[in-house]
């Protein structure tokens, strides 16, 4: 029996590799096939008459850690510097803005039509309105720069943003300003625990000599997480700062606190330390989807009753993107599409206690609504593909017309832009200085 767990986890995850090796080929996400291959794990139990013990109790635990190392990866990637201010500006609104319309407008409905208090309606509807970055950044892959940085920011945002507000629903039984001055202190708070932790635990990266220091390294991030959500600390914020921090030294080597580290040596560090962690979130995450797609049920899937739902709440989801994306001066296409829900909207509702949750938000309405979003972004990515090859062959065709004699105007393409980068010429200047 050991050996052939053994045999078919080390089987799944190889297929789940080779599922994200081919998405810049086929286009579709890997999170489906997951779900569809943890389901078809789940058939085939069942067609054997296998007998597996009771797995629901590693979901949260899969995903809080696959949480943790998601918004650790992105907030690797992500630079901090005075050309980005206008990109970061448009990325916090692009992900407040959404998360707080639709949440409040499914409160309202849920209200109308179920008659559910307005806290249990929030809090069953906060989950649905948070963009996974887990999905988001890696189907971005082969976008313009400009847009793929702007998912990055603008996802990683939301899954910290959509935690925070869940969990102020959640700990706090009436709102008030007595619960804002608290929450307001739990932020000072994080934040000098992520500024000293961030100095520590650069110092262990850049002192350890010991051949395994990584692996420590993440194992601190994790429990200074969890110790922080013991104490009902935005502990998110924590990963944030860690990350923005080690992978922007060259932006914060001037701090005098960052004196007693050797900046040169933990840049080399910082590199291999991001490329565990990109290995360690696909596992964490392959393992989440598979094991939540195994765990789903046929009725839940094919619930008709809830479709309605799903689709209605999937409108209003692309309806408020596209005003928001309108609003932030940013072209429809393709950023219009990249909205789908996942492994934090899974999160989310499985952290509902039975008492708070509503009759109208289940497993059916939250799988059917991840499919629905992702099933919408694939196709998304699609059609931007194939309008961008046209482009391109549109491009050498005019090269080819330039090169026989026939006048054109290139400049023309150059001047294109998608509306999220502009170039500070200021900072420009003073760094040529």
């Amino acid at each position: 029996m050991t050996t052939t767990i053994i045999i078919t986890l080390c089987s799944l995850l190889l297929i789940a590799y080779l599922f994200d090796y081919s998405f810049k080929k086929t286009k579709v996400p890997s999170v489906i096939l997951l779900l569809l291959l943890g389901w078809l794990v789940r058939q085939a139990t069942v067609l054997f008459e296998l007998q597996l013990p009771d797995l629901s109790a590693i979901l949260p635990i899969l995903g809080t850690t696959g949480l943790i190392l998601i918004v650790l990866e992105g907030a690797l990637e992500l630079e901090l510097n005075k050309s980005k201010i206008k990109l970061i500006r448009k990325s916090f609104f692009g992900a407040l803005a959404p998360l707080l319309a639709l949440s409040f407008l499914l409160t309202y409905i849920f209200e109308q039509y179920g008659g559910y208090t307005f806290r249990d309606s929030l809090i069953n509807a906060i989950p649905l309105c948070v963009i996974s970055s887990a999905i988001a950044i890696p189907s971005v892959r082969n976008l313009p720069k400009s847009n793929r940085e702007f998912v990055i920011y603008e996802s990683s945002l939301s899954d910290i943003l959509g935690v925070v507000f869940f969990n102020f629903m959640l700990r706090n039984e009436t709102v008030g300003l007595d619960s804002f001055g608290v929450f307001g202190l739990q932020l000072i708070v994080i934040c000098v625990i992520s500024f000293v932790a961030t100095i520590g635990l650069s110092f262990l990266l850049s002192k350890l000599e010991h051949h395994i220091k990584f692996v420590p390294i993440i194992l601190l991030t994790i429990l200074i997480y969890a110790i922080s959500y013991v104490y009902h600390l935005p502990a998110l914020i924590f990963i944030l700062i860690f990350g923005l921090s080690i992978g922007n030294l060259n932006e914060l080597h001037n701090l005098k606190f960052f004196d007693i580290i050797r900046t040169d040596i933990l840049n080399k560090e910082v590199n291999k330390f991001k490329e565990l962690t990109v290995e360690a979130t696909f596992l964490i995450r392959s393992l989440f989807f598979l094991l939540f797609g195994y765990l789903l049920e046929t009725s839940e899937i094919l619930n008709t009753s809830t479709l309605i739902w799903a689709v209605g709440i999937v409108i209003l989801t692309f309806t408020i993107r596209a005003i928001q994306l309108k609003l932030s001066k940013i072209p429809l296409k393709p950023l219009l599409f990249v909205a789908p829900r996942g492994l934090i909207t899974i999160l989310l509702f499985l952290y509902i206690s039975p008492e708070n949750m509503i009759g109208l938000v289940n497993k059916s309405l939250i799988i059917q609504v991840i499919v629905l979003t992702v099933l919408i972004m694939m196709v998304g990515m699609i059609t931007n593909t194939n309008h961008a090859e046209e482009e391109k062959e549109e491009g050498h065709l005019g090269e080819a017309t330039d090169k026989a004699g026939i006048s054109s105007n290139p400049a023309a393409e150059d001047e294109k832009s998608s509306g999220l980068d502009e170039p500070d010429n200021t900072s420009e200047d003073e760094a040529t200085k």
